[in-house]
């Protein structure tokens, strides 16, 4: 691992550090914030995944999370979306390829050699990051915003024991029902729907549910709804009767407006499971 740049805000330190990812076989950067507290004892952790065309940087600099995150004594990780590079498979589209990993493993061509960012936020980066930083591995929570709202509920419900909590701004809660997911599904996983069950957060809801309270904001007034469908999850956690809430934010649109609005609630909620 090494450091790209080091800055002090809120009294602890802003961090970008790059790594060679053996999981999808090419650089992985991320940044990272410490609280001030974790000199003294290691740092409860919330991911922070972002959406389409994001890098690790777009939450970190617009989300204004820090000084949140500083008050609660919260760690913060802020993976980029998709493996990047010289030889990493792309597409002209703004929402397949690089930016657009949607948290999955790829299954096919020419996908499947990079794009394992499902294993990649499961597994290795959970273990750079324990292992490199004064983080509390028991004592983790998740977070993202649409794309990265998608892969926060999945990985969430998905890993039972893992998070003690979880929220999303406006995720692609139906992606099996949207062009946000069944064009990138069909080209990272393949033409069998089956396969695709997996990543969606609506249905994991109503199969499985999650074993801690959710927190779900969704703009009003968002340009994408008809793409991100968040009636099928509110209808799947009303229907499970899942401890949590889901808001509908009257007015506000997909922008980082929304996100650096309801970001305090957001990591207030967390910092209550995880200092629970």
């Amino acid at each position: 691992m090494r450091t790209i740049s080091e800055n002090r805000c809120f009294g602890g330190i802003q961090g970008v550090y790059a790594h060679a990812s053996e999981v999808t076989g090419c650089d992985m950067t991320f940044g990272l914030f410490l609280p001030a507290s974790a000199i003294e004892r290691p740092a409860p952790v919330l991911w922070y995944l972002s959406g389409l065309t994001c890098t690790h940087e777009n939450a970190m600099v617009k989300a204004g999370a820090q000084r949140f995150a500083a008050e609660h004594g919260l760690a913060l990780v802020f993976p980029d979306t998709s493996p990047r590079g010289e030889g990493v498979a792309n597409d002209e589209a703004y929402d397949l390829g690089q930016g657009a990993g949607f948290y999955v493993n790829a299954t096919q061509a020419p996908w499947k050699k990079h794009f394992r960012m499902w294993d990649y936020l499961a597994e290795e980066l959970p273990r750079v990051v324990t292992a490199g930083f004064e983080i509390d591995e028991d004592r983790q929570a998740i977070t993202g915003h649409s794309m990265g709202g998608h892969g926060a509920l999945t990985l969430a419900m998905s890993l039972p024991g893992r998070f003690r909590s979880v929220s999303a701004f406006a995720p692609i809660a139906n992606p099996t029902g949207s062009d946000w997911g069944r064009k990138q599904f069909t080209a990272y996983l393949g033409a069998d729907e089956s396969r695709w069950r997996a990543h969606d957060a609506s249905i994991l809801m109503a199969e499985k549910g999650f074993d801690g309270e959710v927190l779900i904001d969704q703009g009003g007034a968002d340009q994408f709804l008809d793409l991100l469908r968040p009636e099928t999850l509110a209808q799947a956690m009303a229907a499970r009767r899942q401890p949590g809430a889901f808001r509908m934010q009257k007015g506000y649109d997909h922008s980082y407006f929304f996100v650096s609005t309801f970001i305090e609630d957001h990591i207030a909620f967390h910092s209550e499971a995880l200092w629970r």
